[in-house]
């Protein structure tokens, strides 16, 4: 519901954050200014998705969350592209210089000023009730599509989305290792981008629900050998990484093909040296969206009524702990979301 409570110069005293304490979860409140900067933005969130980067900041003890969905309650004097009322969403990328060689070609997300979820403002997080964001790097969100559902996209959806798009070619053929919170959406994104997708997963039980999200083809993770015919983009959706040398052979990836891990290695990778080198193969780092790449996969999930699999909890303590527990235990499906 829309609030006309606040302004751009009377705020809320406080808002509430969840943070690590000794690898557990506990409610804070931080104090919020008395008044917006001129492109601020103060949202309710209404929505916020959980990410297993979440779990890696726990010990941290910074502000949790980087996939909320809010109604805007407030703007600064300088806003003009947002509005009190609109529904947004806030992303991993909060805020970069605006000056660099990569802001200014459309790459803030390599900024060295970058204001990333995890790198700068540990007191701002997406499991809040208010959060102040700057208003380029809010988008909003395509009336088709469900808050519930939003959540997960400001994240894990920019994520797979731009790994994809800025690599495929037409009908080429993509292998999508491991369905879960990345990998489901991947494969949706992959089928409507037009490649041919194919799934590699240890569980034989996931081909059904891996051809109804867009899957051509189904294959068993130590078997990948009897893929029908090489992929041309590897992209590893899964938390832990694959054999590479049954991979990095070219009767299962192409030559010249494209490797794209999605989850920070928790180790150092071992390539095989001699197949990287004579077939071709490339390793490409993908690490979210810009911010043109960000709306242009709102609009696509809108288009093509791409969703993620979500399990809803309460957005307070106990949720926040159900929530938690599952993204821990592995069994998760496949996005959980907080509602306030």
């Amino acid at each position: 519901m829309m609030s006309n409570t606040f302004s751009s110069t009377n705020l809320p005293v406080k808002a509430t954050i969840y943070h690590g304490v000794e690898d557990k979860i506990q409610q804070d409140s931080v104090d919020l200014p008395r008044s917006l900067k001129p492109t601020e933005v103060l949202l309710k969130i209404t929505h916020a998705s959980v990410c297993g980067t979440d779990i890696h900041y726990i010990p941290s003890g910074i502000a949790l969350g980087h996939e909320g969905v809010g109604i805007v309650e407030a703007v600064g004097d300088a806003v003009s592209t947002l509005k009190v009322g609109d529904r947004v969403g806030t992303s991993y990328l909060r805020n970069s210089c605006g000056h660099c060689k990569y802001c200014l070609t459309g790459r803030e997300i390599w900024c060295y000023n970058r204001d990333t979820f995890g790198e700068q403002n540990f007191t701002t997080g997406a499991i809040t009730d208010y959060l102040i964001g700057n208003e380029t790097f809010l988008y909003k969100i395509p009336d088709s599509i469900l808050s519930e559902h939003a959540a997960p996209l400001q994240c894990a959806g920019a994520t797979v989305y731009v790994a994809l798009a800025s690599v495929l070619q037409p009908r080429q053929r993509v292998g999508i290792l491991g369905i879960g919170g990345l990998g489901h959406l991947a494969i949706q994104f992959a089928s409507k981008l037009g490649a041919e997708v194919v799934v590699f997963s240890t569980s034989p039980a996931k081909e059904k629900e891996a051809r109804e999200f867009g899957a051509s083809e189904f294959i068993l993770l130590d078997k990948p050998e009897t893929v029908s015919s090489p992929i041309d983009v590897l992209v590893v959706a899964s938390s832990s990484t694959p054999d590479w040398k049954k991979f990095c052979r070219k009767d299962v990836l192409a030559r010249g093909g494209t490797i794209i891990p999605l989850s920070a290695p928790a180790e150092t990778y071992q390539f095989p040296g001699w197949q990287m080198f004579f077939d071709g193969y490339n390793l490409r780092a993908s690490l979210v969206s810009s911010r043109a790449e960000h709306a242009d996969m709102l609009a696509f999930a809108a288009q093509h009524e791409i969703k993620p699999v979500v399990e809803t909890f309460e957005l307070n303590d106990t949720g926040i702990a159900q929530a938690f527990g599952k993204l821990k235990s592995g069994t998760i499906r496949y996005r959980g979301v907080l509602i306030a």
